[in-house]
């Protein structure tokens, strides 16, 4: 896996209202409904001047490791002076280094099999914003491809 630096990215979107975890599946029924709200009010389609298609899916404001809440947010990628719409909210993923996993295969098990690498692998978490980005590659579920970048120390 490589590292990688990047730069801020400025996303407008929904955040889920409070911290999930993933204790009992609870991210998996939050997050996954925060998609359903998403995809069913096209709120992609609302967000002008989008830098890209990509949807951005983000997991920071950690209370600690991976067993600990956290806040969660989907978005698209704009340029700083964008406009928010009425309903909507702001994230910047700050400038840090990523370890760049690529999932790869049936949605959204393929998500869940390199998350589940990550938490029992060596890689040496931030646990500050990490974030899956859905683009072209990721729209046939059945054979999909989907970067997950994960915060490093």
């Amino acid at each position: 896996m490589k590292n990688t630096q990047l730069e801020p990215i400025r996303l407008i979107g929904l955040r889920l209202a409070g911290k999930t975890s993933n204790e009992n599946g609870q991210s998996s029924k939050d997050c996954g409904e925060l998609w359903q709200k998403f995809e069913k009010e096209a709120i992609a389609d609302q967000i002008a001047g989008k830098l890209n298609n990509a949807i951005y899916a983000v997991y920071f404001d950690y209370d600690g490791d991976e067993n600990q809440p956290f806040s969660y947010f989907i978005g698209c990628a704009v340029p700083e002076n964008a406009t928010v719409p009425t309903g909507l909210q702001t994230l910047t993923v700050p400038s840090q280094t990523y370890q760049r996993f690529l999932a790869k295969g049936v949605m959204p098990e393929c998500i869940t099999d390199v998350w589940k690498s990550v938490w029992s692998s060596n890689v040496n978490r931030s646990f500050t914003y990490d974030f899956e980005v859905y683009d072209e590659r990721s729209a046939n579920w059945s054979d999909a491809e989907v970067d997950v970048f994960i915060a490093i120390d």
